[in-house]
């Protein structure tokens, strides 16, 4: 929603500007990390001026780490924010994809080049052509995650952030 990525975006350029932050962590709320976007709303946040790529890349200049803490579900712009972060932490319940494929629409936000340079070409084709969901613990053997846990993600996020 054009509300979360304005947040996004805000949230980003003060951290990147406040030299008391030294990580930045990505989460979502109620368990889910993102489901992605509501294709209904993409003519609304275009003639707005918003885009989920900027956004991303946004995430992925930043000099300071950013940690995505997956919960639930990373779907669609939600999986491509994750590939934008420098670090991900997934519970082990949580399932990431591109569903939107299955309807004709392929990941709008760089994601088809995000995820081959994180886990190669084959292993990227087969999730961004086939559209299902993977899961924490294949995420992980891919190398799509850095860390599986079955803890509080958020809490995981921050040591690892504490770390880098």
């Amino acid at each position: 929603s054009l509300t979360v990525l304005q947040a996004l975006e805000d949230g980003l350029k003060r951290a990147d500007a406040d030299p008391s932050v030294k990580a930045v962590m990505i989460c979502g709320e109620n368990g889910k990390f993102s489901a992605g976007a509501d294709i209904r709303a993409f003519s609304s946040l275009k003639r707005r001026g918003i885009a989920l790529g900027p956004i991303i890349s946004l995430i992925e200049r930043s000099e300071k780490p950013v940690v995505a803490a997956i919960e639930g579900i990373a779907l669609g712009g939600g999986l491509e924010v994750a590939l934008g972060c420098h670090y991900r932490i997934a519970h082990v319940k949580a399932r990431m994809g591109f569903p939107e494929v299955t309807i004709g629409l392929l990941p709008g936000a760089e994601g088809t080049q995000r995820l081959p340079r994180l886990i190669g070409v084959p292993s990227a084709l087969d999730i961004i052509t086939t559209g299902r969901h993977i899961p924490a613990t294949e995420a992980l053997k891919l190398g799509l995650v850095d860390e599986v846990v079955e803890e509080n993600t958020v809490e995981a996020a921050i040591r690892l952030a504490n770390k880098v």
